[in-house]
């Protein structure tokens, strides 16, 4: 084991941890004064639910012994509880085991949590987290086998552990999660949209962000956890975890730039919540190719995604689905862009060592992303929309009618985010001066 490499991937297991409460605040930011409570507690319920489920079968069916040798799935029970891992002679690389385990858990935390904002402000919190609990086990974690899982040989080059088929048989590259992650996320919140349908007086009434400034945080927080979540995921502290850095830094920058330039020539203006989903946008695109592209390759990663998802979040409107935070027109968009632009960008001087078309390598690699990318979204797509449709049928999803005009925060978890005093109060504080000077004339006049 590296004492450098294990301080490094701890720590940027604590920066992705960290990215959940800033989508948190960039989410709730985002809807209305008397949402913003159930969109924190959505983001805050999915560390609690998946946190749990990692323990217990997750990190076994993402990373177990493929069951069968066909890369689709991971032994559910092999590693249970994880105290088989507990001893120092489990190691992962030049890790702990357990140091990975713990960095793995966050990707399927925050994966979870980005579903949540495609169904604000109308779904109860409950069933929200059993979906939540069902969808990790039943589409997450066999997503994570497929992409995160790779083969373990021996000395002599034989294969004694199959890992996942996207990237063992497949060989698409997905560096941190363009598809496990973020076009899995946004394909589950297409499905989940559809199944609980629109928002009460939506589109006419698409609900203003309350909060800016907690959208601007959140982009921040994200931005800043996010290097860990890139860089991180090269599980030591070297030249690959340096270049992802650089690329993540860059593409979204380019993000930023292409959001705000479409905002100024299709609107006039530029806006801040337009720089903060750019911010997200080039986040979300460079996950997968921060370990295969140059930082020129990045940057117009970058700049196409940016463009590309200002554009693509007013698709909700010319097809009636509500998606309420862009979940899929900045997930699912990006993701996918980020994930084939590979096959376009890639460059061997990159620490990956493959050429996308640009750069020589023909259509190869192309052809391997958009069969990863287009697996992974008809997989979670339909997976999500049975579950979201068992959810519905058992339990419940939505809110009533009622309950949705009052306002979810108060109908689902008795409270309220601002407390602006009572009037009464407030009238009788600024009456007790003058009561005071009464009594004092009183006084004196005896």
């Amino acid at each position: 084991m590296n004492s450098g490499d294990t301080a490094w991937v701890l720590m940027s297991a604590a920066l992705v941890l960290l990215m959940t409460p800033g989508l948190a605040f960039f989410y709730g930011g985002m809807v209305r004064s008397r949402g913003v409570l159930n969109m924190l507690m959505m983001s805050l319920g999915s560390i609690g639910v998946v946190g749990v489920l990692w323990v217990l079968i997750g990190y076994s069916t993402a990373f177990g012994s493929d069951i069968g040798g066909v890369g689709l799935l991971g032994n559910p029970a092999e590693f249970f509880g994880l105290s088989s891992l507990l001893g120092g002679d489990h190691v992962s690389g030049s890790i702990p085991t357990l140091a990975f385990v713990g960095f793995q858990a966050m990707f399927a935390i925050i994966t979870v949590a980005l579903i949540s904002g495609a169904i604000a402000d109308r779904a109860r919190f409950g069933p929200w987290l059993l979906f939540a609990g069902l969808w990790a086990v039943v589409v997450y974690f066999p997503v994570a086998h497929w992409v995160f899982a790779f083969d373990t040989e021996d000395d002599a080059g034989n294969v004694t552990a199959v890992g996942g088929w996207i990237a063992n048989r497949l060989a698409a590259i997905d560096f941190a999660g363009g598809t496990a992650v973020h076009i899995n996320a946004g394909a589950a919140a297409l499905a989940l949209v559809l199944v609980l349908g629109k928002r009460k007086g939506w589109p006419k009434d698409p609900g203003k962000p309350h909060n800016l400034p907690f959208v601007v945080l959140g982009a921040g927080l994200l931005w800043f956890g996010w290097f860990g979540f890139n860089a991180g995921s090269a599980l030591a502290a070297n030249t690959t975890a340096a270049v992802t850095l650089v690329n993540t830094l860059v593409a979204t920058s380019a993000a930023m730039l292409g959001w705000l330039l479409v905002e100024r020539i299709r609107d006039g203006h530029a806006t801040t919540l337009g720089a903060a989903s750019g911010i997200v946008a080039g986040l979300v695109a460079i996950t997968p190719a921060c370990s295969s592209v140059t930082p020129l390759g990045a940057i117009a990663i970058g700049a196409i995604t940016g463009a590309v998802c200002a554009l693509a979040v007013s698709l909700k409107y010319r097809f009636g689905y509500d998606d309420s935070l862009d979940v899929v027109g900045v997930h699912l968009v990006g993701g996918l862009l980020g994930t084939l632009l590979i096959g376009l960008f890639a460059s061997s001087a990159a620490p990956a060592g493959v050429d996308g078309l640009f750069y020589g390598g023909g259509l190869d690699q192309l052809w391997r992303q958009a069969v990863g990318a287009i697996a992974v979204l008809a997989y979670s797509f339909v997976l999500s929309l049975v579950l979201a449709l068992l959810v519905k049928a058992v339990v419940g999803f939505r809110l009533s009618a009622e309950d949705e005009a009052v306002g979810i925060d108060e109908t689902e978890h008795a409270e309220t985010a601002y407390h602006f005093g009572d009037d009464r109060s407030a009238r009788r504080r600024s009456a007790a001066p003058a009561d005071e000077v009464e009594r004092k004339l009183e006084g004196s006049r005896a």
